[in-house]
């Protein structure tokens, strides 16, 4: 059969005029928070000499992949609140499930090294350094972004080959894989299959193993100090509310069978856009060394430039600095 189908006609969240304009106002002061957090935690691990851990060198990629994560539905969401005509094209449809699977997928692997390194840094401090160098964390990220590729790549093939012959009208506010399938004009049980094979599994592997991984970590916690095992605990508590945030929503959505319900879009909206949303605020709340490094970074040069000395001369610690991973481990290696 061939594909009559040259656009689509995305539903949104809903039909109602004054709940359209309300959620305009709500989404677009959650993208600004979004992209702004987001932002904020890059500039502040690039430029703190403080914060050049591993687990920080992953963390500014994690702000990275959700400011992207989010681009690729929020703005075109946004719109569509305004305007009466929400079409996309065929080719942009694709594109969309394309970038979205790429960057979805990508932070779900980065989730999981993150996951990693904490499991290291406080199961095998000893070692950590040793472990966790600038080749191996560098490795990782590439490996992130190579399963990220595949996955997608698998996905989008799956779904551009179907034959669609209308109607054209997604209900959802993104070009996802079960809406889709549900429009095409043969039979999607294979294709519901491989998308639980890939999606689903690559979702609950990963889960499983961050589960497992903080539980060894929790488990750990028992032979350490009190002040010790309160350092560890608050950074992996940031760790596991996000991870909860974004991979519950993530297994409701994939780990079943070809069909689509109404909370599906419900769903979607907290690992597109409220998970990356909060992600800098947890991050940041929870973490004591992320909080000290912006009072010195940003709140005292704020409170410098207030007074009226632009050019007041920072001490070491608040100096900028380009990122230097390496040199940086070295030096908290001795």
């Amino acid at each position: 059969m061939g594909n009559n189908v040259t656009e689509f006609i995305l539903m949104g969240l809903s039909q109602n005029r004054e709940v359209q304009q309300l959620c305009f106002i709500l989404f677009l002061l959650f993208y600004i928070i979004l992209m702004a957090g987001n932002f904020f935690i890059i500039m502040t691990v690039l430029r703190s000499p403080n914060l050049s851990s591993p687990m920080y060198f992953f963390l500014s990629f994690l702000s990275f992949v959700d400011i992207c994560y989010s681009s690729v539905t929020a703005p075109k969401l946004i719109i569509d609140f305004q305007v009466k005509d929400t079409r996309i094209s065929f080719v942009g449809c694709m594109l969309q499930l394309f970038f979205s699977h790429l960057f979805g997928c990508t932070e779900i692997f980065i989730l999981t090294v993150m996951a990693y390194d904490r499991y290291v840094a406080i199961c095998k401090p000893l070692h950590y350094l040793t472990i966790m160098d600038w080749k191996f964390c560098s490795l990782l990220l590439v490996f992130c972004w190579l399963g990220g590729f595949v996955h997608t790549f698998v996905q989008t093939m799956l779904t551009v080959q179907l034959p669609f012959c209308g109607p054209n009208l997604i209900d959802h506010y993104f070009c996802d894989v079960h809406p889709l399938l549900k429009l095409a004009c043969t039979d999607t049980h294979v294709a519901g299959l491989v998308v639980v094979a890939n999606s689903g599994m690559i979702s609950l592997s990963s889960f499983v193993i961050l589960v497992g991984s903080y539980t060894v970590i929790l488990l750990s916690f028992k032979t350490r100090s009190s002040e010790g095992r309160r350092k560890a605990l608050s950074t992996c508590a940031s760790h596991i509310i996000v991870v909860i945030l974004f991979f519950i929503p993530c297994l409701f959505m994939y780990l079943r069978p070809s069909t689509t319900f109404p909370e599906d879009k419900i769903v979607a909206v907290f690992y597109t856009i409220i998970t990356p949303m909060l992600n800098p605020l947890v991050y940041t709340l929870r973490n004591t060394e992320v909080k000290n490094a912006v009072k010195i970074l940003w709140i005292k040069r704020l409170l410098g430039r207030n007074r009226g000395d632009p050019d007041r001369k920072f001490s070491v610690l608040e100096q900028p600095r380009l990122y230097q991973f390496p040199k940086m481990v070295a030096e908290n290696s001795q």
